[in-house]
């Protein structure tokens, strides 16, 4: 019996909100600081809807997990990001270099 190509795309979905959710129990979201951020000394710019699609590295406690996310703000130096899994939705902000644009 094979796989399902149809089906796989969703159940690579499931399976990362799952990630997600278990590392979320593990520890609190981490978001850089206003310190590192910065937001009086550089410019922010915010992001109209559709946001761009991106894969972003971020942290629950001592858990880095790899997330689909949309790009909704950025200053030079990071990113503000959003990403649900289940019915929660997760906002933070990351450093530009844990963030790629997703081209698929």
């Amino acid at each position: 019996m094979g796989t399902s190509k149809r089906l796989a795309a969703h159940y690579d979905m499931r399976s990362q909100h799952q990630t997600i959710l278990t590392a979320a129990r593990a520890g609190a979201l981490q978001s850089l600081t206003e310190r590192e951020l910065a937001l009086r000394e550089q410019p922010v710019t915010i992001y109209p809807q559709p946001y761009r699609a991106v894969r972003a590295w971020v942290r629950f406690g001592p858990e880095a997990v790899r997330v689909d996310a949309k790009l909704a703000r950025s200053t030079p130096l990071a990113a503000g990001i959003e990403f649900r899994a289940g019915d929660r939705t997760f906002r933070c902000w990351v450093w530009g270099n844990a963030v790629t644009v997703d081209e698929g």
